[in-house]
């Protein structure tokens, strides 16, 4: 394992691009309010370098909530076809509105039109609301002029602790545990399974 968890990490996404059928950069995403209180769901991880790993979501959603009130988080790759998996918690920072913009105008034009549709969290009435509203915002929106909206964003996560873990039979599987010092240099342990 290389002494530095980006360095690691960048050759385990690699494998994993050449590797996983779908979506290598798919993540569990894993928050909490204030109270401790979890929540869990994926999301596609958009940015990955020194500063931290990036998504995108509406800043009005749960998970957008939870981080107002506890800005730390936890990803998990899971890469099934190389049987392994990588854990990396951190705080986390809103992207800027330059980076939000840069990538908002880099999706298709019809993921930009359902970033404005979607109440994300909300309840809705039926399917038809959400097609409707994209039918409203196609004819709003003509061309591929569509704006940043102001209630969607990115954040970052910073991570202080990486686990890489690897399958092993009998389940001896491998861990190694990468933590972050106060001086920023990384502190590197071998796990038990």
């Amino acid at each position: 394992m290389n002494p530095d968890p980006f360095v690691q990490f960048d050759m385990w996404f690699d494998e994993a691009r050449a590797s996983e059928p779908t979506l290598p950069e798919a993540v569990a995403l894993a928050t909490a309010t204030r109270d401790g209180k979890p929540s869990v769901r994926m999301v596609l991880v958009k940015q990955c370098d020194r500063d931290g790993f990036v998504f995108f979501t509406n800043l009005e959603s749960r998970k957008a909530d939870e981080l107002a009130e506890n800005p730390r988080a936890a990803l998990l790759f899971h890469w099934k076809s190389l049987v392994r998996q990588v854990r990396i918690e951190g705080r986390v920072e809103a992207v800027s509105d330059e980076v939000s913009r840069a990538y908002f105008d880099s999706r298709p034009r019809g993921s930009r039109l359902s970033a404005w549709a979607s109440p994300q969290s909300e309840a809705i009435s039926d399917r038809a609301f959400l097609e409707g509203r994209v039918a409203e915002l196609d004819r709003k929106y003509p061309g591929d002029d569509v704006p940043l909206p102001d209630f969607w964003g990115g954040y970052r996560v910073i991570p202080d602790r990486f686990e890489f873990w690897v399958n092993r039979d009998d389940r001896l599987h491998d861990r190694f545990l990468y933590v972050r010092q106060g001086d920023g240099a990384w502190q590197r342990a071998l796990l038990a399974p």
